[in-house]
């Protein structure tokens, strides 16, 4: 009877939006990974920003503090997981390049700390920085 009772804990654990690894009792919440995510995306060169809703957005400007986690979508089982990155890239970066260096940045941060398998790691590009062209080419304007 008792080895019932735990599997009913992990799984409403696992309903909560966290994670039982290997019944070793380590909780993994959803929101960690996500951390654990987007910290690792947004160190790729070429990544203007993570893009999130307007909610977290204002959440950063109240709270004074970075979300790490904006732009980031975990789905995770109890041995995998699977990640959303939603960014904006700079202005004349190839694309692919940058996709495909946050997908493996991501998969080998998260399974480095968590221990779960990433099966997927989906790149979401939601926008283009051009600030920085257009700082550039009103100086050059006003140098004429």
């Amino acid at each position: 009877m008792e080895e019932n009772k735990d599997l009913e804990v992990q799984e409403v654990l696992e309903n909560e939006g966290e994670v039982t690894l290997e019944n070793t009792n380590i909780k993994i919440a959803d929101d960690v990974i996500a951390v654990i995510a987007g910290s690792a995306a947004s160190e790729v060169p070429g990544v203007a920003s993570m893009a999130g809703g307007f909610a977290g957005g204002i959440s950063e400007v109240f709270s004074g503090k970075k979300n790490l986690a904006k732009g980031i979508k975990v789905e995770a089982g109890e041995k995998e997981t699977r990640i959303d990155v939603n960014i904006i890239v700079e202005y004349g970066v190839r694309i692919p390049d940058v996709a495909f260096e946050i997908q493996n940045r991501v998969k080998k941060a998260v399974e480095g700390m968590t221990g779960l398998k990433v099966v997927e790691v989906n790149v979401h590009i939601q926008g283009v920085n051009t600030e920085l062209d257009v700082e550039k080419s009103e100086k050059t304007e006003n140098k004429e």
